[in-house]
């Protein structure tokens, strides 16, 4: 039993066995389950009984619909900012020790998977989708950017996917999702429990998922790729929009889709959407570690900013739908937006510090 009955753990064979266990809340990341998490991964790292790690969660709708935003809205409302940076820190901690994980690390994702659900699930060797897979990082709706090591995950699926996803919080199903690369497998959501028992046994993880995996088909997102690829490949937000709009205007079965997706980007927070594609760009050339600075250098200055309040507050706390962004728009976004978020931390760096 771990430090919260919010994460489970389990020894079944070889396999050590995460459950994620707050089904009411969509199974929210907690800093409690970060900790929890982080420690039990650190004690099976070392011990040669346990072959695999295989991340599961309790309820139907969600794996894990991301960090527990409202607690760290709370925080920062009342000054608290370090506390929620120390938040930040730990978990982005965690995700930088999944993606170095020395075994076998498999997520059974069957549901909702958002924000912090992404970061404990993409970085591991092994994803595997179920029927009611359903992928997003919506941060620029609340006026947040994608982070857990999106600025590294999201550049490294199909073409402009990452950015598409990024700058609309759109969804990826499951059968997107393998095409894309953000999911490694589809299994029928009826056999993950045969699944779990059979990755608990000695044989080896890549054969087990092999004899369980089945085709999800073609697709919803993918089928538009050359579309996303031509639009989002654009320079700047701005560029995208004008590329949507023109593609908007023409008479193809496109047209639709496009002014959409057009209205879609145009309610998030202007300076998210900025910071959102500049990660994107960032993230494809660097490493994951430095990718995972650049995060935290970003959220540094996000806790003391507005945007991530007054869009907290419009979707999960007043629930009014009507965030007041400031900048509110493009154009007023500054020009040096960019390089104060991504510039240097002065008190040290993400894990230095």
């Amino acid at each position: 039993m771990s430090e919260t009955d919010d994460i489970l753990f389990e020894r079944r064979g070889g396999a050590g066995i995460v459950i994620l266990n707050r089904p009411k809340a969509l199974n929210a990341i907690t800093h409690a389950m970060v900790r929890a998490l982080a420690a039990k991964l650190h004690e099976w790292a070392d011990d040669d009984a346990v072959t695999r790690v295989i991340v599961t969660a309790n309820g139907e709708r969600a794996f894990c619909a991301g960090g527990d935003i409202r607690a760290l809205y709370d925080l920062i409302t009342a000054g608290r900012q370090q506390e929620a940076l120390s938040f930040f820190r730990e978990e982005y901690t965690l995700n930088a020790a999944i993606k170095r994980y020395p075994k076998p690390y498999v997520s059974l994702i069957d549901g909702i998977v958002m924000g912090g659900g992404v970061g404990i699930s993409i970085h591991g060797s092994h994803r595997v989708a179920g029927e009611k897979y359903a992928f997003a990082m919506p941060e620029v709706s609340i006026g947040f950017f994608p982070d857990v090591g999106a600025t590294y995950a999201l550049p490294r699926l199909a073409g402009e996917i990452g950015t598409y996803l990024a700058l609309t919080g759109e969804r990826l199903k499951a059968a997107d999702a393998v095409l894309a690369g953000a999911a490694t497998h589809h299994v029928k959501s009826h056999r993950f429990a045969d699944l779990t028992d059979a990755l608990c046994g000695s044989d080896p993880v890549n054969a087990v998922l092999a004899d369980f995996m089945e085709s999800a088909g073609p697709g919803e997102v993918m089928p538009r790729r050359r579309m996303i690829d031509r639009t989002f490949s654009q320079a700047s937000v701005e560029a995208i929009l004008g590329a949507l709009r023109t593609e908007s205007q023409k008479v193809t079965d496109q047209a639709e889709w496009s002014a959409r997706t057009l209205q879609t980007i145009a309610g998030k927070s202007p300076t998210s959407l900025v910071l959102a594609l500049a990660q994107m760009r960032y993230g494809r050339t660097r490493s994951f570690e430095a990718c995972m600075a650049a995060e935290f250098r970003i959220v540094s200055r996000i806790v003391y900013g507005c945007d991530m309040m007054e869009g907290v507050r419009a979707v999960i706390v007043t629930k009014d739908n009507a965030p007041r962004w400031s900048p509110p728009d493009l154009a007023s976004v500054p020009g040096d937006l960019i390089d104060r978020h991504f510039a240097a931390l002065p008190d040290g760096e993400w894990e230095r510090t």
